[in-house]
């Protein structure tokens, strides 16, 4: 069983629950997991069941020797597809750059190629004796991207 046999079997279904795929990996001895997100607010445990038992409807254990678990996108993982960065934009998120730059800022556009963020940054002023915050929206390509995470504060 392959990636792409999973993905095409369970796109429909994924999305009749209100959700989308954001990964799909088969590991050794057919061990599956299909990580989704909702389209809107949050994966409950009704959307993994459901989706757990199309698969096993779609796939069936007596042909197929398989484990299968379904499961949310973490709020500390990494964003994978564009629809999660599309979802996220307008909330604060961390990227961490290649070359080990890290960014908090507010995610206000995404497209294949890119990201667009809001940030402050303390910089020296020409006339200002102390740094001070400046704000920048800018525009960054996803090659040069490590991660791009959403940010949880605890405060």
């Amino acid at each position: 069983m392959d990636e792409k046999t999973i993905r095409n079997a369970m796109e429909a279904p994924v999305k009749d629950r209100g959700c989308f795929l954001v990964d799909v990996t088969v590991g050794a001895d057919d061990d599956i997991v299909l990580t989704i997100e909702s389209e809107n607010g949050t994966v409950d445990m009704e959307d993994c069941v459901s989706l757990s038992r199309t698969f096993q409807e779609i796939f069936d254990r007596e042909v197929e020797d398989y484990s299968l678990t379904v499961t949310s996108a973490g709020l500390d993982q990494p964003f994978k597809v564009l629809k999660q960065f599309l979802k996220a934009v307008g909330t604060q998120v961390e990227v961490r750059f290649k070359g080990g730059r890290k960014l908090l800022g507010t995610l206000t556009a995404a497209d294949e190629e890119s990201i667009t963020l809001a940030y402050t940054a303390r910089e020296a002023v020409e006339g200002k004796k102390k740094k001070v915050d400046v704000a920048h929206e800018d525009r960054f390509p996803l090659e040069g991207i490590n991660s791009v995470t959403p940010h949880i504060d605890f405060e």
